[in-house]
C-alpha cells in the first residue's frame, strides 16, 4: 500500500453525511458578510454540517485567521498577523443574535505577537455577546497566552460559562505535536483558571491517533483531574493535509466508548468521546450538564 493510499483510506465509521440546507448556506453567507472566521471552517472540522445545519451552533474564531504558531496537527494559517479588529466583538455578538444561538464557543488563533495574547478582545467579545444575548451561554477556548496570569485574569473576570483550554496530546508527544505550547503550562493554565473562579467549569480535549499508548491517555486524564478539570473531550486525529502529521492509528468506536467510561470513573463530570468528536462537539449539552453538576455540589455542601 502506498503512502497516498494510506492517506486517503479511512474506516467506515469516519464517513459523514453532508447536510447543506438553508441553515448551513445562510450561516456561511452571513459569516462572509460580517467578515468573521469560524474554526469550523479553518480547522476543517468534520462536524461542520451537523452543527451548522442541524444544531445551529458554531465556534467563532476571533483575532484574525493567521496564527503565530505552527502546530503540526492544525490546518489554520500560520504567519505574522497584521490585524487587531476592536469592532469584532460587536459583530460576533450581532451574529449570535441573528442566529438565535443558545450556546456559543469563542476561540482564537494564538496571538503571541500581542502583549496580552488577545485576552482583552476575548473578554470584550464575551461581554458584548452577553449584553445582546443575555440567555446565551458562552464557552471560551483561548491559547495559553504564554502563561501570562494577568491575561488569564482579564478573560476569567469576563465570566464565561465554561473555560476550555486543550491539552491536545500526551506529555511525550507534546514537543512534536504542539508549537511553543508546553504540557505543564497547559495544566497550570487550567489550574489557575479554576482558582480564579471556582464556579466556572474547566474543560480540555485530547486528540488520539498520533502514536500515544492507552497508558499515556489515562495518564493525561489523571493529570487533568489532578488540576481539577471538569469536562473532557476525546476525538480522533485526522490529518488535514499531507504536510501535517500522519495518522498512526484509527481508533474504533468501541475503544472510544471504553475511554469515556474510564474518564467518567476518574471523576470528570462529562466526557464526549468518539471518532468525530472535537473540542466544541455538543458543547451546548456540556454546559447544561456542568450547571446540573454545580447545583448538585452546592446541595451536597449545604448538607455537610
Amino acid at each position: 500500500m502506498t503512502k497516498k493510499d494510506e492517506y486517503q483510506r479511512k474506516p467506515e465509521w469516519l464517513k459523514i453525511k453532508l447536510n447543506t440546507n438553508e441553515s448551513y448556506t445562510g450561516l456561511k453567507k452571513m459569516m462572509r458578510e460580517k467578515k468573521l472566521h469560524t474554526v469550523c471552517e479553518e480547522a476543517r472540522c468534520p462536524n461542520i454540517h451537523e452543527c451548522w445545519a442541524v444544531r445551529k451552533t458554531a465556534t467563532f474564531m476571533i483575532l484574525g485567521d493567521i496564527c503565530t504558531r505552527g502546530c503540526r496537527f492544525c490546518a489554520v494559517k500560520t504567519g505574522l498577523p497584521t490585524e487587531l479588529d476592536l469592532e469584532e466583538p460587536e459583530r460576533v455578538a450581532d451574529s449570535v443574535e441573528m442566529m438565535g444561538l443558545k450556546h456559543v464557543v469563542i476561540t482564537a488563533v494564538a496571538r503571541d505577537d500581542l502583549k496580552d495574547g488577545g485576552s482583552f478582545v476575548f473578554a470584550e467579545t464575551v461581554r458584548a455577546i452577553r449584553r445582546k444575548n443575555p440567555f446565551c451561554t458562552i464557552e471560551v477556548l483561548p491559547s495559553d497566552m504564554l502563561g501570562n496570569e494577568a491575561s488569564l485574569q482579564t478573560l476569567m473576570d469576563a465570566r464565561p460559562n465554561i473555560m476550555n483550554h486543550n491539552i491536545e496530546t500526551v506529555r511525550r508527544l507534546t514537543p512534536k505535536v504542539r508549537a511553543r505550547a508546553k504540557y505543564d503550562r497547559t495544566l497550570e493554565f487550567l489550574r489557575r483558571a479554576k482558582e480564579m473562579h471556582a464556579d466556572i467549569p474547566t474543560k480540555s480535549s485530547i486528540m488520539i491517533g498520533l502514536g500515544e499508548t492507552k497508558e499515556e491517555i489515562i495518564e493525561t486524564m489523571d493529570d487533568l483531574r489532578a488540576h481539577d478539570v471538569d469536562i473532557l473531550t476525546i476525538g480522533q486525529y485526522l490529518q488535514p493535509t499531507k504536510k501535517h502529521l500522519n495518522v498512526i492509528k484509527y481508533y474504533h468506536p468501541d475503544e472510544f466508548a471504553e475511554l469515556k467510561e474510564i474518564a467518567l470513573k476518574k471523576g470528570f463530570s462529562h466526557c464526549e468521546a468518539g471518532p468525530l468528536v472535537r473540542s466544541s462537539y455538543h458543547a451546548d449539552e456540556q454546559v447544561n450538564q456542568a450547571q446540573v453538576n454545580l447545583e448538585a455540589k452546592k446541595v451536597q455542601n449545604q448538607e455537610v
